[in-house]
């Protein structure tokens, strides 16, 4: 759910048609008058050929022509660019499961986490990295093949909670020669908005602008349970589905 074209270009195509407009005017306009002088001017007996003025109105008219299909694939692209934010929009206030290895954790709403590892692994850890780089988690990992999954809560080793922010997502899977494999990493986070960068719709969960092609999944999250026990949720409603 991309384009090729940003937004950047497509509003400097819109600007540089609307000057190639307003240059064929005005020279067509000059040209108008200089001919409509050429003709009151002319010698009767001996009248201007008609064949080069000729030739310029018909350049002028193929100009315009191509005007003109600039123009109509302007509108096209623009089209384009508002209708992919629309689609997007339906995002907004739905859990989604991305493809990154780092998370927002809201300071309530507990983390789903996947992994695959690229290989054969007889251990694996996970580790949940603050910002200035600090474990403050480590979990015991599942190994052998296939997708693994989990859910953190918040609750950091010393047993107190995580304040909300962005973690990194480590996996520390070992081969059987005691190398590091690599792993595939899904996090899940609540759509909070969306928004466009050079022609590349992006979703925003938590601190962070996620691409929409790293996005596997949608779904409306579950509510969360207060103190007294009541469900609540702090999204709005809507649809979800496979992106």
């Amino acid at each position: 759910m991309s384009s090729d074209l940003t937004i950047s270009e497509a509003v400097s195509n819109v600007q540089e048609t609307s000057i190639q407009r307003q240059q064929l005017t005005e020279d067509f306009d000059d040209f108008l008058s200089l001919l409509t002088i050429q003709l009151q001017n002319q010698d009767p007996l001996s009248p201007m050929d008609s064949t080069e003025f000729t030739n310029q109105l018909v350049n002028f008219a193929g100009v315009e022509q191509q005007i003109n299909a600039n123009e109509k694939l302007n509108e096209l692209v623009n089209f384009g660019l508002v209708n992919m934010n629309t689609q997007v929009l339906g995002y907004v206030g739905l859990q989604a499961n991305y493809q990154s290895t780092e998370l927002y954790y809201d300071g309530a709403r507990p983390v789903d986490i996947s992994y695959v590892v690229d290989g054969t692994a007889v251990s694996a850890d996970i580790r949940i990295v603050d910002e200035s780089g600090e474990t403050v988690a480590l979990i015991p990992g599942e190994t052998g093949a296939g997708r693994k999954d989990f859910t953190w809560d918040g609750i950091m080793d010393n047993g107190q909670a995580a304040e909300s922010g962005t973690y990194e997502v480590r996996v520390d899977a070992v081969d059987s020669n005691g190398g590091l494999l690599d792993s595939q990493i899904l996090v899940s986070g609540i759509v909070r908005g969306v928004e466009t960068q050079d022609g590349q719709a992006y979703l925003l969960i938590g601190e962070r602008a996620v691409p929409v092609g790293n996005v596997i999944n949608v779904y409306q999250p579950e509510p969360l349970s207060t103190a007294d026990g009541t469900d609540t949720t702090d999204t709005e409603e809507g649809e979800g589905g496979s992106a």
